[in-house]
């Protein structure tokens, strides 16, 4: 076996660096290719002692108790692909903003929002809305690309709006309190919808040709108390779930549960229960929560492997050596996951990288809840971002066939600029998340 340490941390983080990049080229999974440049670099670097330190590390990332949360909050994403309640949902939105030019396209983001904060998943979402909202969108006459947009970015909003998985991952990578990066980011969360919102509405108003006029009717009583049903269930839903968590009622974990359980009887309430359902609900929160389990485990071992090599003291030396002003070192950070992101997963962006990010944060005095929102929000641009942005592959499934991949990328630009400003007030303006 080639003795690696020979290389030295500044070669050998080179050469880890290429080894992995190499891998992932050839199209093999980021879990795998981690836990093989990890096992790679812990034989060739300490010898076969260092297994058992790679195992001890994998093992306090899986077993911890908040992970839990994360099928649980999978689960009721699941249960919501299969029911009628986003369809609803999206019919009682009616109500809220029937009267503007762009109203389907507002009312698309506002239904975006409750189902983030029903069980903050993205895919699901993009899928739902692009079943629901773009068809509409496109048969009334719709500019074809702020439809594609809406639905897209819109979609993942479960990225920033609580409960969000992103935040549960960066909690448990970073060491901080779940339920305060939840409080943080909630404001930011609302704030970029309301960007998407005021984007619509100016667009449209500038430009009447891309929405068209809207249909005033007046709706009868009757019709508007069953819309209402809707909205009831699931903002009840919303309600208990988030409101446990900020009302100190109940843990983030325990709250998961809590929001299944909500889900469920929602389901059978509405007479849609069957245990075909369920069962494909429960297959999908396996295949979901296995994929990031797996990322999880190899980016576990590979950051554990070099933080032994003294990789990570050495990156973070690199890191603070690029200026002495801090804000421009978060700067920094923030172009890295931008790269980052428009290649790799989030949860493998998440384990890779926060282990050496939040100490650096933290090192220089900033806020590691307000870093983990600022964090979150850098990754709805990688939702959306070419050329592998997860947003537009989501939205392409069930998409008409006319639409092209080059199209939604085209649709998304004006939307990733807008995130892009996100990120810039939540580090110049802080006190956006509260802390």
């Amino acid at each position: 076996m080639i003795d690696l340490s020979l290389l030295g941390v500044e070669y050998g983080t080179l050469v880890m660096f290429v080894m992995l990049l190499v891998l992932l080229m050839t199209g093999m999974p980021l879990a795998f290719v981690t836990l093989l440049v990890a096992l790679v670099f812990a034989l060739g670097w300490f010898g076969p002692m260092a297994v058992p330190l790679i195992t001890s590390r994998v093992y306090s990332f899986v077993s911890s108790f908040v992970f839990v949360s994360v099928p649980m909050f999978v689960l009721m994403a699941a249960l919501l692909d299969r029911s009628g309640i986003a369809r609803d949902l999206f019919d009682a939105m009616k109500l809220v903003g029937g009267r503007v030019r762009g109203a389907v396209a507002i009312q698309t983001i506002f239904v975006a929002v409750v189902l983030a904060a029903m069980s903050g998943i993205i895919g699901g979402e993009i899928i739902l809305l692009g079943l629901l909202a773009l068809p509409q969108m496109l048969r009334q006459g719709y500019d074809r690309n702020l439809a594609i947009g809406v639905v897209c970015a819109g979609g993942s909003l479960g990225t920033m709006v609580p409960p969000s998985i992103v935040l549960i991952i960066y909690g448990l990578t970073a060491s901080v309190s779940i339920g305060d990066l939840f409080t943080s980011a909630f404001i930011p969360g609302l704030m970029l919808a309301s960007f998407y919102v005021a984007y619509v509405l100016i667009r449209c108003y500038l430009n009447p040709n891309l929405a068209p006029e809207p249909e005033i009717k007046p709706i009868p009583f009757k019709e508007k108390l069953k819309l209402l049903k809707g909205i009831i269930l699931p903002i009840m839903v919303v309600i208990f779930v988030l409101g446990s968590i900020y009302g100190g009622i109940a843990s983030v974990t325990e709250a998961s549960a809590v929001g299944v359980a909500g889900v469920l009887l929602s389901v059978i309430i509405r007479g849609e229960f069957t245990f075909a359902m369920f069962k494909g609900a429960a297959v999908q929160t396996l295949s979901t929560c296995g994929m990031i389990v797996w990322i999880g485990i190899g980016a576990s071992a590979l950051v554990g492997v070099f933080n032994l090599m003294g990789g990570i003291n050495f990156v973070s030396a690199l890191i603070t050596g690029i200026s002495d002003n801090g804000i421009i070192i978060i700067l920094f950070m923030m172009l890295i996951l931008f790269v980052l992101g428009m290649f790799l997963d989030w949860v493998g962006i998440a384990l890779l990288t926060m282990p050496i990010f939040v100490p650096i944060v933290i090192s220089l005095g900033y806020d590691p809840v307000w870093f983990g929102v600022l964090f979150a929000m850098n990754m709805q641009v990688s939702f959306l971002s070419p050329p592998f942005g997860p947003a537009a592959f989501y939205l392409k499934s069930v998409a008409p066939p006319d639409i092209s991949l080059g199209v939604i990328f085209r649709s998304l630009l004006p939307f990733i600029c807008i995130q892009i400003v996100a990120v810039g007030l939540l580090i110049a303006f802080p006190g956006l998340t509260g802390r």
